[in-house]
């Protein structure tokens, strides 16, 4: 069986905004008990990250650490055609994931204790990203 999503998510700029609710919910109504769950982003200046969701504390020093990884503006960067922000984002997606791949087990994401599942913006201005949600199992 296979169970198929769109899910739209609105951010408000860089930084993470946290879909794990969202995947769990339709994963449940997937009917699949046991299985996996696939997540694709649809762009090229943001990603998902699996991370951990008890400290907000993390998801700052991994945007601080990408700050320093990726400056915005750099010099080295030809492609600015929407802005600084521009390549530094296409750079960050590279650098991390557009997809990821959950198990299902007994009807939901088999998620660690401390695990969420993020959509991380890496633009300075909001958007509405695209993520489609596929279950498949039995």
């Amino acid at each position: 069986m296979v169970v198929q999503e769109r899910l739209e998510v609105t951010t408000s700029g860089r930084g993470t905004v946290e879909i794990t609710d969202q995947l769990q919910r339709i994963a449940a109504g997937s009917d699949i008990k046991t299985g996996l769950c696939h997540i694709f982003l649809h762009h090229t200046s943001a990603s998902l990250m699996l991370c951990e969701n008890a400290d907000p504390a993390v998801r700052y020093d991994l945007e601080a650490y990408f700050s320093r990884l990726v400056p915005d503006g750099d010099p080295l960067f030809t492609h600015q055609q929407e802005g600084a922000d521009d390549m530094a984002a296409h750079v960050r997606t590279v650098l991390t994931h557009s997809e990821l791949n959950l198990p299902v087990t007994q009807g939901r994401c088999a998620l660690g204790t401390w695990q969420g599942v993020y959509l991380w913006e890496h633009r300075f201005s909001g958007y509405r990203r695209q993520v489609t949600v596929t279950v498949y199992g039995e």
